[in-house]
């Protein structure tokens, strides 16, 4: 039994090579298809993602099931990333080519519909995107980019309903704290 866990049936040089050729294959996909694929902003997005590390496990494993053969696997895997990421990290525009740059897609609260139509984003999952960041609409963003990791960063206008409201609840705040001064002075006072 110990023999079946431990033995890699196949060549270990292949072993090594099936999951870095899968890993650098993953990131150019991801990198040609798009940053919505990393957003996972929708049920289909994250099905896809999660099929297709069903679908490329064969290609990683090949015909071994041996626990070796798993653990030199995942050693390649984790060895490749390490590597690409000290690779990008010391060459930025290898990185920028790789990673992708941001995409604006409002700026000073008009929506770039070119820029929608190229991230295959509609009106209203980035306006859920913006709900979520207590933002009421486009007229209060200042700037909303969708950065290469597929992440979102929201910046709303300085008059904007959140940072308006904000100002009015800490000025409400404040009252009530001199209120709180006045009676705690005037209960010392008796």
């Amino acid at each position: 039994m110990l023999h079946d866990m431990l033995h890699i049936p196949i060549p270990l040089l292949e072993k090594i090579l099936r999951p870095i050729i899968v890993y650098i294959a993953l990131i150019l996909l991801l990198r040609v298809f798009g940053k919505r694929e990393l957003a996972q902003l929708n049920p289909m997005d994250l099905v896809v993602l999660l099929s297709l590390s069903n679908t490329v496990q064969n290609a990683i494993i090949g015909d071994d099931n041996s626990l070796s053969g798993g653990i030199v696997g995942a050693i390649a895997l984790l060895a490749a990333n390490y590597i690409l990421n000290r690779i990008l990290f010391r060459m930025p525009k290898l990185n920028d080519l790789l990673q992708g740059t941001e995409t604006v897609l409002i700026r000073d609260g008009m929506l770039d519909e070119k820029a929608m139509r190229d991230e295959i984003l509609t009106r209203e999952e980035l306006v859920g995107v913006l709900h979520k960041q207590g933002i009421r609409g486009l007229g209060d963003v200042e700037e909303a980019t969708l950065e290469p990791s597929g992440t979102f960063y929201v910046e709303a206008k300085k008059d904007s309903f959140p940072r308006t409201r904000h100002e009015e609840i800490l000025s409400k705040i404040e009252e009530l704290m001199q209120e709180v001064k006045k009676l705690q002075q005037a209960d010392a006072a008796r």
